[in-house]
């Protein structure tokens, strides 16, 4: 063979080899890239040719797949859309999914290796492909109860509860809400009106974000609800309900100038004494008090005592990630007294806080939280299920019994509609400053409790931004605790 034969032979042998490893590279290393694009309509197409799988609570279907005419042959509907998409989350041909609908999209499109035998079996009898479904541990009658409570009053905020002794996720509310079957519809001039209305634009953003999950996305300042974590480092620091702190009505931060003082500028506790417990600095929420305790504490034990609650998981997930709470560096003793009362750099989710109040309720021990109770077949056999798991032991459960007794005598102190004659709640409100300019801002209104008091079955958390529908004068009691008191009632009924 002459030279240029020679070469022309390896240059066409090496064009050879070039494409063989291209198409290796494409349909072996990045097939699931390709696979998962979502501009690949063969994909989108066997998808929407299937039957996806339902979600389900109690009797209530959350989210169900019903056959149409068009060219995608299933469409995703939400029956009570609104009221369930923090849950949910939606699916979309457009703008892909969120929710429960991206964090078990393999389980709900079938594709998820437990469910191979069905495949498997789908193949060979030649039956039309179906998803594999969801049984959530969410009760209808407490989400639909925080949820109207939360709507009713037009309130931008969140409401969560768990099952203290399991960490089941007994309802997870935020408003304002969306439709998701808005952008699950196949028309897809549809899809983007909806999405901008929900979104809005870049030069006019939606600043309701009615998709924003407030219970898991979003962190804020918890106010005097955080003084449930300072009360515990206190208690598993050796002190006692009797412990005395100052009773003053104000206080100047360490190694300043500013003043920190109680609501309104009140002297904590009855009388004039210069010092006041424990227990009754909690249940009147005194500010001084609390500052000081922190103090005495130190940013050491009470960053330990915070992350015992859980607050500073960078991995929790119920399957959705939950955004971190911090209670942030705390680099002086200034902030060190200003954290003690949930302010400063303090931030938590609304999931954070019930897991607080759910793990004081649980004796001490705190359970991870978790909305999925079953995983089923498309024939609905169960192929997984939950299984409750402890995160951590914050306290022991003597100081736990003894914190409880401290919510008790706040709840008494508490107004606010909704209470329950012969019902034992312990609770803790908060009422947290925000902002560039917080004394000309409406605080955020909490509250946290659990109920009944000797033997806990739900514990909750209400939080209502920037003062809901009472402005400046808006507090935790006169804002939050109905609502909380609602959500709890609901949980108790039939029990």
């Amino acid at each position: 063979m002459n030279t240029p034969l020679r070469r022309v032979g390896i240059a066409m042998l090496s064009m050879i080899i070039l494409l063989l490893a291209n198409a290796t590279y494409i349909q072996v290393v990045n097939a699931d890239d390709y696979r998962r694009d979502p501009r690949n309509q063969r994909v989108l197409l066997e998808e929407y040719a299937r039957q996806r799988g339902r979600i389900i609570a109690v009797k209530d279907i959350l989210a169900t797949a019903v056959p149409t005419n068009d060219r995608l042959r299933y469409l995703r509907q939400y029956p009570n859309g609104p009221m369930y998409a923090p849950v949910t989350g939606y699916y979309s041909v457009r703008y892909g999914a969120a929710g429960l609908e991206r964090a078990e999209d393999e389980v709900l499109n079938g594709s998820d290796d437990r469910l191979f035998v069905r495949r498997l079996s789908d193949l060979i009898t030649g039956r039309d492909p179906r998803g594999g479904s969801l049984e959530l541990t969410i009760d209808p009658a407490v989400q639909r109860a925080a949820y109207e409570a939360m709507s009713a009053r037009g309130f931008t905020g969140s409401v969560v509860a768990l099952r203290p002794d399991t960490g089941e996720i007994l309802a997870m509310v935020s408003t304002p809400s969306y439709d998701p079957n808005r952008l699950a519809a196949h028309d897809s001039a549809a899809q983007q009106q909806a999405w901008q209305e929900f979104n809005g634009t870049p030069d006019a953003p939606n600043t309701a974000e009615p998709m924003l999950n407030r219970a898991i996305q979003q962190t804020y300042p918890p106010g005097s609800t955080f003084k449930l974590v300072v009360a515990a480092a206190a208690l598993e620091d050796g002190k006692d309900k009797d412990h005395q702190l100052t009773a003053a009505s104000n206080v100047i931060l360490p190694g300043t100038r500013n003043q920190l003082e109680n609501f309104a500028g009140s002297h904590c506790g009855p009388g004039g004494n210069d010092t006041v417990s424990l227990e009754t600095a909690l249940s009147l929420s005194c500010n001084t008090a609390f500052a000081s305790l922190a103090g005495e504490l130190g940013r050491d034990k009470l960053t330990e005592q915070a992350g015992k609650f859980g607050i500073g998981m960078t991995d929790l997930q119920i399957p959705m990630r939950v955004a971190a709470s911090g209670v942030g560096s705390m680099p002086d003793d200034a902030a060190v007294w200003q954290s003690g009362i949930g302010q400063r750099d303090v931030r938590l989710t609304p999931m954070q806080d019930a897991m607080v109040a759910a793990a004081i309720a649980n004796g001490g021990t705190l359970m991870r939280p978790q909305l999925i109770r079953k995983i089923l077949a498309p024939d609905l056999d169960t192929i997984s299920e939950f299984t409750a798991r402890t995160l951590d032991r914050p306290m022991s459960s003597r100081n736990a019994g003894v914190l409880r007794d401290m919510m008790v005598r706040s709840e008494e102190n508490t107004r606010g509609e909704g209470k329950v004659a012969g019902l034992t709640i312990a609770s803790k409100t908060g009422t947290a400053e925000h902002g560039a300019d917080p004394k000309n801002i409406p605080p955020h209104a909490w509250y946290v409790a659990f109920a009944p008091a000797d033997k806990p079955t739900i514990a909750v958390a209400v939080l209502v931004e920037s003062g809901g529908d009472r402005g400046l004068a808006a507090t935790g009691g006169s804002v939050a605790a109905s609502i909380g008191r609602a959500t709890i009632k609901a949980g108790l009924a039939g029990r």
